[in-house]
């Protein structure tokens, strides 16, 4: 009954996170930012990635992943990602 009882133990222990992981993994890809000068929110996703770079390149910036901007340079790129759409970047929407 001990071996029976140690072994299941295991194979839950095994089992959990194969299954919590993609969860978790899922809920890091949605990013969401919210414009404070508009009052919208933007999802970041790699649509948003490409105009940000193209926004950084216009800027003579480096590149620097946007959540590690500080609040003052995102509320920048907002402003003007609001002027740009992806039309005028031409970024293509699938």
């Amino acid at each position: 009954m001990n071996r029976f009882l140690n072994t299941a133990l295991l194979a839950i222990a095994i089992t959990i996170p194969t299954v919590i992981a993609p969860i978790a993994l899922q809920a890091q890809d949605h990013k969401s930012y919210h414009d404070k000068r508009h009052n919208d929110d933007h999802d970041w996703n790699d649509h948003e990635d490409q105009a940000y770079r193209l926004y950084l390149k216009q800027n003579h910036r480096k590149y620097r992943e946007f959540s590690t901007q500080k609040d003052n340079r995102q509320q920048a790129y907002w402003g003007w990602r609001h002027q740009h759409s992806d039309a005028l970047l031409k970024i293509d929407i699938r």
